[in-house]
């Protein structure tokens, strides 16, 4: 069901600096209104749109901006509920795994991980063995296989081998959680969605105790309107306390920090994701392959700070992950200087009253204030159960949603059909097939005859650029480089070594004056050297204390 006349399938190629006249010719009342953009809101709009319900989704960053694009970019299928007794969750989260690589291959694909045992070291091979038979059990499938400590060697060079008894092999996998989003809104936006970016819910109004309306601010013009609703849902993650405590509402969320690293794959080459535990506190660490690239990640701090502005890793993380790569690869030699980017997540815990944030559950929570249905906590692997476990809660103000089969797919298959389609290599077609879905003819159907070859030091292609600032409501640069692709964390600074291909390409889609290029390229410089980079005054090249955490 279409919810706005003249509503295209794709994106506006400039997201409209007026959100009123955007949805002028929308419907008067909305069934549903979601505040935020991220995996769990784009999830919720996809599942409220298949069953014919007006949505409207507003982020008040840019799509991804949280969360869901600085995660580990892991789906796992839940190996440390099975620790903790959780079966239940574990099954849930294995289904989940094994059907987003179904649905979604060269987006979430499958990824061998390594736990290396050492003499004297918890866990050992045969404890660690007997939770993967309990995970393989669950994902119906044998993942598990014990390799010896001279195959191990031979697998990850350079790996530390004093003690060494050998690995367990297993099975998860890895995705990029920007692309992820994205992929999940345009399905979203498909069944009648409307998603803008750049526009916040500032608070709601009520008749007779429940939500009546919602206002709305358009973050570019400061320009507020007011919208007839039935029902709100606050899926803005760490940033879910801010809505509820005006409505008088306790704050329940902990936000922690995680940041991570990325190397060169020469500088550490890892074909594996290597699960290691840090000698400091045994908190384990991922070491693993990612576009093209070596990711090390992650710390696990509170971060009280949820200002509306960028996490940043802090020096304290970064020699903590350094010291971590001088224990399991000593002779690496890993400095700051070997370091490419970086990025720091905030995830959005429920808070138990636990002495530090890595005890904290990772389950989400749902909170029903008589028609704002708040979200927080959860997986990402588990995004689809978290939505229709908020369109359960929500149904008492949905009064006419019609049922739906909840088994029903998240994505559309990839259109294959363009010829350009044949020239691509198999890891190109595989990857684009999962990145862009449905839309990949039209992305290849309107690529220069120049811009298939990838982007040196990244495995984007240049095309993805022009689609990306054509239909995917690119408002600045760093939504460009950071999210719509990942440029930004995969060449050396920020990508911008080629700003004059990259402007070539996206400055007239964008219909950005020259002026207004070296703004954005200045703005942008300055996030990613803010946040994205070494921590901005701190350069160290040995190895510090150990990381502490707070309580």
């Amino acid at each position: 069901m279409k919810q706005c006349e003249n509503t295209s399938d794709l994106w506006d190629v400039r997201r409209s600096t007026n959100i009123a006249a955007r949805l002028s010719t929308c419907a008067q009342t909305w069934d549903l209104v979601i505040a935020g953009g991220g995996i769990t809101g784009a999830g919720i709009a996809r599942e409220a749109a298949r069953r014919g319900l007006r949505v409207l989704l507003v982020e008040r960053q840019d799509f991804a901006w949280g969360t869901s694009s600085r995660s580990s970019k892991m789906v796992h299928g839940g190996l440390r509920y099975i620790a903790q007794g959780d079966i239940k969750t574990t099954l849930h989260s294995v289904r989940e795994r094994e059907r987003l690589m179904r649905e979604a291959p060269g987006l979430v694909h499958q990824m061998p991980y390594i736990m290396p045992h050492y003499k004297g070291r918890f866990p050992g091979p045969k404890i660690f063995g007997l939770l993967l038979m309990v995970y393989d059990f669950l994902a119906g499938k044998r993942y598990r296989k014990f390799r010896n400590a001279t195959e191990l060697s031979k697998m990850l060079p350079g790996l530390a081998t004093e003690g060494l008894l050998g690995g367990t092999e297993f099975a998860d996998a890895v995705t990029d959680d920007s692309r992820l989003v994205m992929r999940v809104l345009h399905e979203a936006i498909r069944d009648g969605a409307e998603v803008i970016n750049y526009a916040a819910v500032a608070g709601v109004e009520r008749i007779d105790g429940k939500v009546s309306a919602v206002h709305i601010t358009d973050e570019l013009t400061g320009e507020r309107i007011t919208l007839s609703t039935n029902a709100v849902v606050n899926a803005t993650g760490a940033w879910a306390d801010v809505l509820r405590a005006q409505e008088g509402e306790q704050a329940q969320i902990r936000p922690a920090r995680g940041s991570h690293i990325v190397l060169s794959a020469e500088k550490l080459p890892v074909p594996v994701s290597l699960t290691v535990l840090h000698p400091q506190d045994q908190r384990p660490i991922f070491v693993y392959p990612w576009e093209g690239r070596t990711v090390v990640g992650t710390t696990d701090l509170d971060h009280p700070d949820t200002s509306n502005t960028e996490a940043s890793m802090t020096q304290q993380e970064l020699d903590y992950l350094l010291a971590l790569l001088a224990h399991q690869y000593p002779d690496a030699h890993i400095t700051s200087n070997d370091v490419i980017s970086s990025w720091a997540g905030v995830r959005p815990l429920v808070s138990s009253g636990a002495l530090n944030p890595s005890k904290e559950k990772r389950d989400h929570s749902i909170w029903d204030d008589q028609g704002l249905v708040t979200v927080s906590g959860g997986k990402l692997t588990t995004f689809r159960l978290i939505a229709l476990d908020v369109l359960n809660t929500a149904k008492a103000y949905l009064p006419d949603m019609p049922d739906q089969d909840d088994d029903a797919a998240v994505l559309a298959p990839a259109d294959t059909s363009h010829p350009r389609f044949s020239v691509l290599t198999p890891q190109q077609q595989r990857r684009l097939g999962g990145h862009y879905g449905s839309d990949l003819n039209q992305l290849l159907a309107e690529a220069e005859e120049n811009e298939l070859s990838e982007v040196p030091g990244s495995c984007a292609l240049w095309a993805e650029l022009r689609w990306a600032a054509a239909h995917e409501s690119v408002v600045h640069l760093d939504d460009l480089l950071l999210r719509r692709t990942r440029i930004g964390l995969l060449v050396e600074d920020g990508g911008m070594i080629f700003e004059d291909r990259i402007r070539a390409i996206c400055q007239p889609l964008l219909a950005w004056s020259d002026t207004q290029w070296q703004q954005e390229a200045l703005r942008y410089r300055e996030i990613w050297h803010q946040h994205y980079s070494l921590p901005v005054g701190e350069t160290s090249t040995t190895v510090q204390p150990a990381l502490v955490r707070t309580a």
